[in-house]
């Protein structure tokens, strides 16, 4: 593994702290000191060619990252297409080539084409298509209007100027991955989650009783809010921009 100081920042611990230092996500803490690899998720070198010199795990993402030399001598990291091998070619272009791991305006993608890396806002860099064995697809351009299928199932549509990767991201098998033992969920920062039946009536409002014993009530938080209610009641603006909701 290729060890580059200025691609390399330490993982902060927050150990599931707000700013005040009271516990605000529960079940967090203890994981492995980390460190995290700057990706280049703007891709903003363009006509630059790059080689690809390694594919690298990545301990704070699902997907494999590639390390890519530029012609200038500059080095990045991007995520890895399923088909992108060390000694390959990529490149950013307006005319780039339909190959996976160069990166292109949607316009400029044929229809059928799987692709990572979207952005809601041009220039904004990758905000969507992330995840291992993840990609979308585009269905239809329209000017600046583009169609596309999100792995969700949803389709939505995108300003075609955009940019975008071509490829599926890779380590498709990742899903398939089991922990096996609880060190494992440990020094990913996970911790125990003890059911809310089996704690003390003073800890849980599911608490208490003798033996085994159902709930008795509504399911509840353990602050006793119901467990079960909708959160979200205002309505996105960019909601018009979705085709189809995700099944």
């Amino acid at each position: 593994m290729t060890r580059i100081r200025s691609l390399l920042t330490i993982k902060k611990k927050t150990s599931g702290r707000d700013a005040q230092g009271h516990i605000s996500i529960r079940h967090r803490g203890g994981e492995q000191k980390r460190f995290l690899r700057i990706i280049d998720w703007k891709r903003n070198k363009l006509d630059i060619t790059a080689k690809v010199i390694s594919i690298e795990y990545d301990p704070g993402r699902t997907a494999d990252i590639a390390l890519l030399s530029y012609a200038d001598g500059e080095k990045s990291f991007i995520l890895a297409p399923t088909a992108l091998k060390v000694g390959d070619t990529v490149v950013s272009s307006v005319n780039a080539p339909i190959k996976d791991g160069n990166c292109l305006p949607l316009k400029n993608i044929p229809v059928g084409i799987p692709i990572h890396c979207l952005s809601f806002k041009i220039g904004k860099g990758a905000q969507l298509i992330k995840s291992a064995g993840s990609a979308a697809y585009v269905q239809s351009i329209d000017g600046k209007k583009a169609t596309i299928k999100l792995p969700s199932g949803e389709i939505r549509i995108f300003n075609s100027e955009g940019f975008a990767t071509i490829g599926q991201v890779g380590n498709s098998e990742h899903s398939t991955q089991k922990l096996t033992k609880a060190g494992q969920s440990r020094l990913r920062g996970i911790r125990p989650t003890v059911r809310g039946v089996a704690q003390n009536p003073h800890s849980h409002p599911h608490g208490g009783g003798e033996g085994r014993s159902s709930i008795g009530m509504h399911p509840k938080t353990p602050w006793g809010k119901s467990a079960f209610k909708r959160t979200r009641k205002h309505k996105k603006v960019s909601n018009k921009l979705i085709v189809k909701r995700r099944p």
